[in-house]
């Protein structure tokens, strides 16, 4: 998936917030840390270090939601990461990522509050969480 396509996906899905740039998603995609996983409607990007891995964004496009692309998504890096723990950060309000997390193991784990700006509203605060990857789950 190019950059152009990740940062169309990106500004439609966060949408009426900041999307990420062409540039931003460019310069992510050159690190040999971080990898890109993809369906044709969305997509999500990790960077593992040292056996950590973190989501750093995940993104479906509006006219896919609710079709299983994100769980397709979840499962395809979840099963084929070779990291121990993942990690990731969501705003407190996106309640159906929330969900998804869940159901895939991640607890929170911390909170950072005020952290996520908002257009139409006060700032949000940002649930951390984690899961620690089994075996089966990281593909060992």
């Amino acid at each position: 998936m190019t950059p152009e396509r990740m940062a169309e996906i990106h500004n439609a899905a966060f949408a009426p917030q900041r999307g990420w740039t062409v540039s931003e998603f460019s310069d992510l995609c050159a690190s040999e840390l971080v990898e890109c996983f993809a369906v044709p409607d969305g997509f999500a990007l990790i960077r593992t270090v040292a056996n950590e891995a973190e989501l750093l964004t995940l993104a479906v496009h509006p006219h896919g939601q609710r079709r299983g692309s994100a769980d397709k998504i979840m499962q395809n890096w979840m099963t084929s990461t070779q990291a121990d723990t993942a990690f990731l950060e969501v705003a407190a309000d996106n309640h159906a990522a929330l969900a998804l997390y869940a159901k895939h193991g991640f607890v929170p784990c911390g909170r950072r509050k005020g952290y996520y700006s908002r257009t139409d509203g006060p700032p949000v605060d940002a649930v951390l969480m984690r899961v620690a990857l089994t075996p089966r789950q990281s593909g060992k």
